[in-house]
């Protein structure tokens, strides 16, 4: 009988990484079940739905339904939903990804009832504290039994924080093996823009375009940060227009700290939330990508495209040694700079790094089958 792995997906960076790994699990049939959980941790429904039919997911076998609240309540509320569930699914091992509340709440409550748990994703390091993610990225790593890692210099990471090797597996980046099968299939971005802004002629000028995400609490909760960043963004959209995909905690607070001139700009297209096939559209045809996403860090140099990090820190030091990636930080000039830069002479070029070849998750499932495809091998690390 087939050996049930519970999948776990809690927030918009996980579908991307989960949807390949359970195609690559479906491949072993004969010894591996995955059963998919929601913890609901992203409580944007139609985003949700969206992502999930861009990216074919399947529907979720349970859902908890958590939403949104601080870190601590998020975290305790999905550990008391999760807890029945795994005793109702007795899996053979947890399979958790990247660094969301939900990744570290599974792992912990698996780890607490002995059940084995996959991290897929570890050994990434920002070494910021003052991120929650790198919280999350640490606890989860030293509690899981097996660690995936994107690249190379995960391992030193984990070694250092005093992981036996023996339990690190290199197996490449499976938000690439998602980017990689899609990208067929991306949405043009004319098509986006009329539909959400009424018109393609940004995606269409000659100077081409920029595309915007910002999401992160140092970056958008911030009065005075946020502020900078839209008249920062407000001078690039001079030179180059801008397409501004806009999270909803973002434009909360654009509303909140009376930043409208930003939603009513000519030469900046704000646009909802968009789907998967969208943004990726949306990026392959960039001119450069300024973002504080992790993922798009990783996306863009998969692309090809420049990408300037809005942060003063990263925890994929890949994208930049060999990668499209630049870190920039947050002030004005080194912004301007940088966009004059991709301007003047194109931009950073790189190089696909090891392994994000379109095969990690045929990687993970193949070790998954190896590890806990039978009762006698779900026994041991």
């Amino acid at each position: 009988m087939p050996q049930r792995i519970l999948c776990i997906v809690g927030a918009r960076p996980n579908y991307m990484k989960m949807a390949p790994i359970i195609r690559a699990i479906n491949q072993h049939a004969a010894l591996l079940e995955p059963v998919l959980l929601h913890t609901g941790q992203h409580y944007d429904e139609a985003m949700n739905d969206q992502l999930f039919r861009g990216l074919q997911l399947p529907k979720p076998d349970f859902n908890l339904n958590v939403g949104s609240g601080t870190h601590a309540a998020q975290t305790a509320e999905v550990m008391r939903r999760f807890e029945p569930v795994l005793d109702e699914v007795a899996p053979a091992c947890v399979v958790v990804v990247g660094d969301v509340n939900s990744t570290l709440a599974c792992a912990l409550v698996a780890a607490k009832k002995l059940v084995k748990v996959a991290h897929v994703e570890s050994g990434l390091r920002s070494y910021d504290r003052g991120m929650p993610e790198e919280i999350n990225r640490v606890l989860t790593d030293q509690i899981s039994d097996v660690l995936y890692t994107t690249e190379r210099s995960a391992q030193a990471n984990l070694v250092k924080e005093g992981i036996d090797p023996s339990r690190i597996q290199f197996v490449g980046n499976v938000m690439i093996d998602s980017l990689r099968a899609n990208l067929p299939h991306a949405v043009a971005p004319a098509q986006t823009l009329t539909l959400h802004a009424g018109s393609p002629d940004i995606a269409q000028g000659a100077t081409g375009y920029a595309v915007v995400t910002l999401h992160r609490p140092s970056n958008v909760d911030d009065p005075a940060r946020l502020s900078d960043l839209v008249d920062t963004l407000l001078r690039v959209s001079r030179s180059l227009p801008i397409v501004w995909p806009m999270h909803p905690r973002t434009r909360a607070n654009v509303v909140k700290f009376g930043l409208d001139r930003v939603l009513n700009a000519s030469t900046i297209a704000v646009l909802p939330p968009q789907g998967y096939l969208e943004m990726l559209g949306l990026m392959s045809k960039a001119r450069v990508v300024l973002t504080d996403s992790g993922g798009i860090q990783e996306e863009t140099t998969a692309l090809g495209v420049a990408c300037l990090t809005l942060r003063e820190n990263t925890e994929r030091p890949i994208t930049i040694e060999e990668g499209t990636n630049t870190l920039v930080g947050c002030e004005r000039d080194a912004i301007l700079r940088a966009v004059a830069e991709v301007l003047d002479n194109g931009g950073k070029t790189g190089r696909t790094p090891e392994y994000w070849d379109g095969r990690a998750a045929e990687r993970i499932a193949a070790h998954l089958a190896q590890w806990c495809g039978s009762p006698a091998h779900g026994d041991s690390k």
